[in-house]
């Protein structure tokens, strides 16, 4: 769960300096929320759910 609201807060933050910043427009942005809202309800969400979660696992277990 805190995975998940962590990628939703920093797409929504990076959708936000894109507006803002004029690389796209309003129309669009609408376009590629709506799109992530309908592609949640989908049979697909679940494979990318467990895709994130996958990416989400490697990159914890990276050691510096």
């Amino acid at each position: 769960m805190a995975i998940s609201l962590s990628v939703v807060l920093l797409l929504g933050v990076v959708l936000v300096v894109f507006i803002r910043g004029g690389s796209i427009k309003g129309g669009p942005a609408v376009v590629a929320v709506l799109f992530g809202f309908f592609l949640a309800s989908t049979g697909m969400a679940p494979s990318i759910n467990r895709f994130m979660n996958s990416i989400a696992d490697t990159i914890n277990q990276i050691s510096f």
